[in-house]
């Protein structure tokens, strides 16, 4: 790995397949299905590993939908926010499973996607979500139906229902209540439907949580409501199988020390800004830096790490935690080299299987 040209996102395989075990010790035991969240992770070079573990993909968009159709195959979800006129035939041509936002989405396309399992999005008013931007139950959020009468008159053309108000949910106490409240407020419509997805969010891969508690919950909901669960796990999926690896360019005194990187926040784990978050960067040492990127953006920083030797011009630092939403996200923002894609094998072979070079950044515009 000293001799590969950072930055690079490495995934691990070894620890992706912990990962799908845990995925896989789930789906044997409460008989939920599930489903890579796309709009997580896409990385289609490991999906070789993943299917075996895995029911297929779900998806925000079309392009997502055609790439879990063609590259992990299974089963495969449909959803958008909001359909456009010129995507409907082909979205359907590539899904089993389509989920309309809206009973006015689904009134305007429904006869099209009559041919394959149609179901809409349910907004209980609730979710786990600590952040604003990211709640899918905030005021007057667009995303899924909540009133009775608008679920009643979709119950004749619809087999299932999406619901997804789990945000990094680690507490499964938290989960088991609030799919209780659902339970109590929507059981009229649960009992008529043939399948439920509960979405992403739930962190059952986390250390310590308790799986087989969450198994029996997911069994007891499909018992009683004669109902196929599905979840659509993202970062539970792939939690700590990435690292994002770089270098250091420069080193700072202005007051204290800073460590400028051959990457960026914005261009390569975007979400860090977006939440204000700290990456995952090593704390052990006497030695504190800030760590920044090198970007002309004031305010790409990662966040201050700690080393038991001072750093030193090209050192390499690996950040943790960079598959959820980074490889998905990045981009060619001040034309900063964008990351390789790199694997490591069980083995501990490691493999670059995608580079980005110049004329990928000029073929991006025009």
């Amino acid at each position: 790995m000293a001799a590969m040209q950072t930055p690079f996102y490495l995934i691990d395989k070894p620890a992706l397949r912990r990962n799908m075990e845990q995925v896989a010790r789930l789906r044997r035991a409460s008989g939920a299905k599930a489903l890579l969240a796309l709009k997580c992770f896409a990385t289609w070079s490991v999906f070789d590993l993943m299917r075996d573990c895995m029911d297929g993909t779900t998806s925000s968009s079309l392009f997502e939908l055609r790439l879990g159709h063609e590259e992990f195959g299974k089963e495969t979800h449909a959803y958008s926010v909001a359909w456009a006129d010129h995507e409907i035939d082909e979205a359907v041509g590539y899904a089993d499973k389509i989920i309309f936002n809206s009973l006015s989405q689904l009134d305007r396309f429904g006869d099209k996607a009559a041919g394959i399992a149609r179901g809409l999005r349910l907004n209980p008013r609730f979710s786990t979500s600590g952040f604003d931007l990211a709640d899918p139950a905030r005021p007057f959020s667009r995303l899924g139906e909540w009133d009775m009468s608008r679920l009643d008159a979709a119950m004749d053309r619809i087999s299932g229902v999406m619901i997804h108000y789990n945000c990094e949910n680690r507490d499964f106490d938290l989960f088991d209540s609030q799919l209780t409240r659902i339970e109590t407020e929507f059981g009229d419509i649960l009992k008529r439907l043939d399948w439920v997805s509960l979405g992403g969010g739930i962190h059952f891969t986390g250390e310590g949580y308790p799986l087989d508690r969450l198994a029996d919950r997911l069994k007891a909901f499909q018992d009683r409501w004669g109902v196929q669960a599905y979840l659509e796990p993202g970062e539970a999926s792939i939690t700590g199988a990435a690292t994002l690896e770089v270098s250091v360019l420069d080193i700072i005194d202005n007051g204290r020390r800073i460590a400028v990187v051959d990457s960026s926040t914005e261009a390569h784990m975007l979400d860090l800004l977006i939440y204000r978050e700290t990456a995952k960067l090593p704390r052990a040492g006497d030695h504190e830096y800030q760590i920044a990127g090198k970007t002309c953006l004031a305010g790409d920083i990662f966040g201050d790490a700690r080393f038991a030797q001072p750093l030193a011009v090209g050192d390499r630092i690996s950040i943790a935690d960079a598959a959820g939403y980074t490889m998905v996200k990045k981009n060619w923002f001040n034309g900063v080299a964008m990351p390789a894609i790199a694997i490591r094998e069980d083995d501990g072979t490691i493999r670059t299987v995608r580079s980005f070079p110049y004329e990928d950044y000029k073929s991006s515009l025009s």
